[in-house]
């Protein structure tokens, strides 16, 4: 009898263990999103620095320099302010606003880029849910239930590599593919001009 397995046999093990991989990643990912425990949203107000994201089709002409800014209004909502750089050199805006889902510690909100005429459309509010997010507010994710989309923010414009691996594993740990982000060119060095 020969000792050594055949070609055939060593094709099925490798077969069989790569199907078994298979469903621990699927469980991963059909678990429902978590976002974190409790937003205090005063303290997430300001500018925030984009460092990677997944691609999407609404930020295909931005090539750097991204930023989200956000204000709290007077009646609650945050008023947004996303400024991308074009390939042109060019600064492209976009103007939108945020409500919370439920309590006034919840990190679950939703956002409309859309006219205002058009709010009482659901369909114009997207997810915005507070994944991760470091004690002192200064580095934070956010996704929506899918999984189809993630930002990874900070206070700064560039973020320690140990800190952004050691998000990574979070964020891998949620079932969030992060093998497809797009690391965000940071040129600017302070709060760009409104």
């Amino acid at each position: 009898m020969n000792a050594k397995p055949s070609f055939f046999a060593s094709c099925a093990a490798l077969a069989l263990s790569a199907l078994c991989a298979v469903p621990a990643l699927a469980a991963d990912s059909a678990r429902p999103l978590q976002p974190i425990e409790s937003l205090v949203v005063p303290r997430y107000m300001g500018i925030w620095y984009e460092i990677a994201k997944l691609p999407n089709d609404f930020q295909k002409k931005c090539v750097g320099d991204t930023t989200a800014t956000y204000n709290l209004g007077e009646d609650g909502r945050v008023q947004v302010v996303n400024r991308c750089r074009t390939a042109e050199g060019k600064f492209d805006m976009a103007d939108g606003v945020a409500r919370q889902l439920g309590g006034a510690t919840s990190p679950k909100l939703k956002v409309r880029f859309a006219p205002a005429i058009l709010s009482f459309i659901p369909m114009v509010w997207g997810d915005y849910w507070v994944i991760d997010l470091d004690d002192k507010y200064q580095l934070s994710a956010v996704s929506e239930p899918k999984r189809e989309y993630l930002w990874i923010l900070s206070r700064t414009p560039q973020v320690e590599p140990a800190e952004y691996d050691a998000l990574l594993a979070r964020l891998t740990a949620q079932g969030l593919d992060v093998s497809r982000l797009v690391r965000t060119p940071q040129t600017q060095l302070q709060q760009p001009a409104q």
